[in-house]
């Protein structure tokens, strides 16, 4: 046999490998850098009001920040979930949650507040800055970062079932009470 036949043989018993592994793994689990880094700071006009809003005002706080659009139909199905969240942990007052508006048209934002309703601020991402400096894939994408400043967890995709549980109990509370997490 030729010298080429096993290095095809051997390409194509790896890259068969590689594809049996992809079938297998968690498309929500992008990894992050961020986990454990300083927060960016960042202002931006608050979406009904106009008024301006920065994360400095926040500090100190755990800081809850849902990045979402009004085309984004994973954003409308975590969305109960959100006004939920904001219920149970916004009497604390260590606690603030932001929307980000990702991408989309004031008009079309504004729209889709007034129909499904918020308890929370929203930050519009007018140069999708805010967006790059957390290395946002796509919407919706959370973040929680502690009363250090420090990010502490990142999740992709809509917040339900047990991606929601794990936020409010593994996550929100320890942070809240002053307990550490492990790393997620």
């Amino acid at each position: 046999m030729k010298i080429w036949h096993i290095i095809l043989v051997i390409s194509i018993a790896g890259l068969l490998a590689l594809f049996y592994k992809g079938l297998w793994g968690d498309p929500r689990a992008i990894p992050t850098v961020l986990i454990g880094t300083q927060a960016a700071t960042f202002s931006g006009p608050e979406v009904r009001t106009g008024e301006m809003l920065s994360t400095n005002r926040f500090h100190g706080k755990v800081i809850l920040i849902n990045f979402w659009a009004s085309w984004c139909l994973e954003c409308r199905t975590e969305h109960e979930n959100l006004m939920a969240l904001n219920r149970r942990f916004s009497p604390n007052p260590n606690f603030v949650m932001l929307g980000i508006n990702y991408q989309d048209r004031l008009e079309d934002a504004q729209k889709y507040l007034q129909e499904y309703g918020s308890t929370f601020d929203h930050v519009r991402d007018l140069k999708g800055t805010i967006s790059i400096d957390y290395g946002v894939y796509g919407v919706p994408e959370t973040f929680v970062i502690d009363q250090q400043g420090i990010i502490r967890y990142k999740y992709v995709g809509p917040l339900v079932d047990t991606g929601y549980t794990h936020l409010t109990d593994d996550i929100l509370q320890p942070l809240l009470e002053g307990r550490s997490i492990s790393r997620s």
